[in-house]
């Protein structure tokens, strides 16, 4: 990467997430980790409802809203503080980092290009072995996490 301020942000941002990996395969309980939790402190809907300051009702469409995936950041919140626990969350990159994620679409988007190059030169009838293919490849990738160009996205 050209610009170190970018690489030692993601540098960082890979340290900081790498926290969250383990939770990867981690499954979320049928009903949600509110009706789980509760249930396991054997908690009433009511004695729930007390602890947050809404009804039994309210407390329902609150692991409704969880299971459905449709409740907000700030109520989990507050029912983890109700229930004696900090909610959390964060991102778990796929492929295990920011940077190998980075790496994935710069071989993707370099893949593209090194084809249509490829493919040109066949028409000029001057086709590449596989490992100049290779080597085009692995270079382009390189390049393109070097320049980290806007267009990786796309």
């Amino acid at each position: 990467m050209r610009d170190s301020k970018q690489k030692l942000m993601i540098e960082q941002l890979d340290k900081k997430l790498q926290v969250y990996a383990p939770l990867l395969n981690v499954s979320i309980p049928d009903k949600g980790w509110l009706h789980a939790v509760r249930k396991a402190y054997k908690m009433s809907l009511r004695q729930f409802g007390e602890r947050l300051g809404i009804s039994p009702p309210a407390v329902e469409g609150f692991e409704k809203r969880e299971k459905d995936g449709s409740i907000t950041l700030k109520s989990l919140e507050d029912a983890g503080r109700a229930l004696d626990m900090k909610f959390v969350y964060g991102f778990v990159p796929m492929s295990g980092s920011i940077e190998k994620t980075i790496e994935h679409r710069a071989r993707a988007l370099a893949l593209e290009i090194v084809k249509s190059t490829s493919s040109t030169m066949i028409l000029e009838d001057q086709e590449i072995t596989n490992e100049r293919l290779k080597k085009a490849v692995e270079d382009k990738t390189t390049q393109i996490m070097y320049e980290m160009p806007r267009h990786l996205w796309d």
